[in-house]
């Protein structure tokens, strides 16, 4: 069984260096949304990398889970596991959405959207600040500015059968929030998978491992 990882917003593959996993894993690389791109094409645009031939799964971190729950619209994942996380629309912070609705975030100028690193730190929840501030300076702010308007408006309303969020009690940014499956990370703030990620690597494999047995007893 594949997986397949999308990470968050601005991040890359570094944020899953840290798991444990038992299985084939293949982060998934952003690329350069075109202008005005909906998430809902963009998400097509980059599932393209995905070998639908043989089972697999998906992992979506923060922003990448939007991405992970709009790709599970289009093609059929055996388990899409949602890390730091929503899975509709419903499940983000009130707030986004009313912010979204004002539709400032096209007129802020794009160096706001790279944020001092102390407010970071507390926002992230993050132990491992070298590694957050490492994935801050290397973001591409013009994809940040981008990714963070498609958040505010997000429209998903769409449940999937087999996703599983992992969340932490402690998340700014996402909380626990809806009635999708969820894993709480006791503690976890929303750079937990860095921060706990002995926690979320067994999560992670138990749920591959379960779905891994769904498919041998329909085959």
């Amino acid at each position: 069984m594949k997986i397949y990882g999308i990470s968050g917003l601005g991040a890359d593959k570094r944020v899953f260096d840290s798991l444990s996993l038992e299985f084939e894993f293949i982060p998934i690389d952003w690329i350069d949304p075109h202008k005005n791109e909906s998430i809902e094409n963009y998400s097509k645009r980059l599932s393209v990398v995905i070998d639908t031939k043989n089972d697999f799964c998906l992992i979506g971190v923060s922003f990448g889970g939007l991405i992970a729950s709009e790709i599970s619209k289009i093609l059929n994942p055996k388990t899409t596991i949602l890390i730091s996380s929503a899975h509709t629309k419903n499940e983000l912070r009130t707030i986004f959405r009313w912010f979204g609705k004002t539709k400032l975030i096209k007129l802020m100028p794009t160096s706001l959207f790279d944020p001092p690193r102390l407010i970071a730190k507390y926002l992230f929840g993050a132990k491992n600040t070298k590694l957050l501030n490492d994935i801050l300076d290397d973001t591409d702010l013009l994809f940040a500015k981008w990714a963070v308007n498609e958040l505010t408006n997000w429209k998903n309303i769409t449940q999937l059968k087999n996703v599983l969020k992992i969340n932490g009690t402690k998340d700014k940014l996402i909380p626990p929030k809806g009635n999708t499956k969820m894993e709480l990370i006791e503690n976890g703030g929303h750079f937990m998978i860095v921060d706990k990620a002995d926690e979320i690597s067994k999560i992670i494999n138990n749920q591959i491992k379960r779905a891994t047995t769904r498919c041998i007893k329909h085959s």
